[in-house]
């Protein structure tokens, strides 16, 4: 059974087969049919808003997601490894703000998520609250994600664009 909904967005996952099958949230969501997963960077939508943790600029509600979102999922370890193939490509780089992770692996850690906490914040932020629930809700511990980040959350969904989402992040860092 299909889990997208019309007005939902595209979620692209560039999977580089370096994190334990077993606790890849990117596969789960693509089983799920939540999102759809590459092993080839090529195949990556031009156009598509990559969430860089090296952006300049932050994702934020001004954001054309026309073209869907994309995540990195590889190894923390291994980013700078992957990142210069996608450098070259028509991706619109964006950073996502300060919020912690809830993942049982970096759990409390700042700025370390998951594909799908990726996922589910950048959703939040555009506005697609609901997408954001629907995702995290195949996790166990995915309620948990929403709730400790509740609020920046909600401050982030609410700014106008990328220079309003860094002066509500300046608040919480």
């Amino acid at each position: 059974m299909n889990q997208m909904y019309e007005n939902d967005l595209k979620l692209f996952i560039y999977h580089a087969k370096q994190c334990d099958p077993k606790k890849c949230t990117g596969k789960k969501m693509a089983r799920f049919d939540l999102a759809r997963i590459f092993d080839k960077v090529n195949k990556i939508p031009r156009g598509s808003i990559l969430l860089d943790p090296m952006a300049e600029k932050a994702i934020s509600p001004a954001d054309d997601v026309k073209k869907g979102i994309t995540v990195l999922d590889c190894s923390w370890e291994h980013l700078e490894e992957v990142f210069p193939q996608i450098m070259r490509m028509n991706l619109q780089h964006r950073a996502l703000p300060y919020l912690v992770a809830a993942n049982p692996v970096n759990f409390g850690r700042p700025f370390k998520l998951t594909s799908v906490e990726a996922f589910a914040a950048a959703l939040y932020i555009l506005g697609h609250k609901k997408q954001a629930e629907k995702v995290m809700g195949k996790f166990n511990w995915g309620h948990t994600f929403l709730e400790l980040n509740h609020e920046p959350l909600e401050e982030y969904s609410t700014a106008k664009n990328s220079k309003e989402v860094l002066q509500i992040q300046s608040e919480y860092m």
